[in-house]
């Protein structure tokens, strides 16, 4: 397993996603569109999409564990581009980064590329709610897109690394608190929050721990923070959010860059409140984009790093 992750992890630095490939999350987004058209309706749609849920990602694991239980070098491929498919760390720095430079072009560019990486709605964000939400995408999908991942790697293999990604993307399509989803994705969101729990805690501390080894990449000293203030700040607002989980890499990340997350966002025509992280709402910049993603890649290597070791 150790060589088809590496092999897989390098390519994804090297690649990304390529559009000519093929992508599973986009074979499972049609399966999930599919059936909530057909099942988002009428009564008894909280058993529906929790049906739904469990029937998707149960069959995802078993398919995948049936594929790969023959011993070929067929299978070593087909868990080396699994992997490579499943980790999305290279697509989501060069998305941010995507982000900012058209920001800098005009705040249009800005909301349109901001909004192919956000569920929010984009149209009428201001510079530094687009920049916000890039930082914020950045950590939460750090956990999501790259640490969860590796996480199920190591606990259940390639199949439970896949069923990980049906998992998120359940939760990314239809796990909102929105009229229409309430009721139909709430299963799907709670299994996600179940997915995450000890990811998006290990994405905090892996955050904290490079933020204050390499502190040196601030941008400016007077903003570092000792390890006792880095974990008392994330100790304090990682629970705030209004996500069980997604508030603990955003409050990593802004106890590191001392800046404020969270506010009011609209959702398919809804305004949805998140809690504020942080008190510092200082104006975040393009400076502040190199430092945070300069520390998601190093969070990254280490991850892989520590996944090698918990395989051994």
């Amino acid at each position: 397993m150790h060589t088809e992750l590496l092999i897989a992890w390098v390519a994804d630095l090297l690649l990304g996603d390529p559009s000519w490939l093929p992508h599973p999350v986009v074979g499972m987004g049609r399966w999930i569109a599919f059936w909530e058209h057909r099942l988002n309706r009428g009564r008894w749609r909280v058993a529906k999409g929790a049906l739904l849920a469990a029937v998707s990602v149960c069959a995802v694991y078993f398919l995948v564990r049936w594929l790969l239980s023959v011993d070929s070098w067929f299978v070593a491929a087909m868990k080396v581009l699994l992997i490579f498919c499943c980790l999305a760390g290279c697509t989501l720095r060069r998305e941010v980064g995507m982000v900012f430079a058209a920001l800098d072009r005009s705040l249009d560019e800005g909301r349109r590329q901001v909004g192919r990486i956000v569920g929010r709605d984009t149209q009428t964000l201001t510079a530094q709610e687009v920049r916000t939400a890039a930082l914020e995408t950045l950590a939460e999908n750090l956990s999501d897109g790259v640490v969860a991942p590796l996480f199920w790697l190591c606990l259940l293999g390639v199949p439970g690394m896949v069923a990980y990604k049906m998992v998120n993307t359940l939760d990314s399509m239809i796990g909102y608190r929105t009229e229409r989803y309430r009721q139909f994705g709430c299963w799907a969101a709670r299994m996600d929050d179940v997915a995450n729990f000890v990811p998006a805690r290990l994405t905090a501390v892996l955050l904290v721990v490079v933020g204050w080894v390499y502190g040196k990449l601030l941008h400016e000293p007077e903003r570092r923070r000792s390890w006792r203030e880095l974990c008392t700040f994330v100790w304090r607002y990682g629970p705030q959010h209004a996500s069980p989980n997604s508030g603990w890499p955003e409050a990593a990340l802004a106890a590191v860059i001392d800046c404020q997350f969270g506010g009011t966002h609209n959702y398919f025509g809804q305004a949805v409140y998140k809690p504020h992280i942080g008190e510092n709402a200082r104006a975040l910049s393009t400076a502040d984009a190199r430092v945070s993603l300069r520390l998601a890649f190093v969070v990254e290597v280490v991850a892989v790093c520590v996944a090698f070791l918990a395989m051994r």
